[in-house]
């Protein structure tokens, strides 16, 4: 079972991938392209072209979890582009996936 607490580390990547990536495709982003462990614990979360899809990335004692959740409606409101990769807090993630924009979250802090 996935645990996502405060301590959790989270890196979301800024570069929509191509979501024929399975647990490999995106364990090899990760490795070679992102310059992360993706054995480390931290949770990797990507996004569509279309920003209709999140993934979800994690590796646990034994093996990987790959978590993806699509829109009915709408599109996710992802951040603006900076690094390839940055860190956000759990309270963020849970913000994004339930359709709150992570950058007005932060302007309102």
């Amino acid at each position: 079972m996935i645990h996502l607490t405060s301590e959790t580390e989270i890196m979301l990547a800024s570069k929509a991938v191509d979501f024929r990536f399975g647990i490999d495709g995106l364990a090899g982003l990760c490795e070679y392209e992102l310059k992360q462990n993706p054995r480390d614990g931290k949770m990797f979360v990507f996004f569509n072209k279309n920003a209709t899809k999140i993934r979800i990335l994690v590796y646990e004692i034994n093996g990987f979890w790959l978590m993806t959740k699509r829109l009915s409606k709408g599109r996710f409101e992802l951040p603006k582009k900076g690094e390839s990769i940055t860190a956000i807090r759990a309270e963020e993630l849970r913000k994004l996936l339930s359709g709150i924009c992570i950058s007005e979250f932060k302007k309102s802090k």
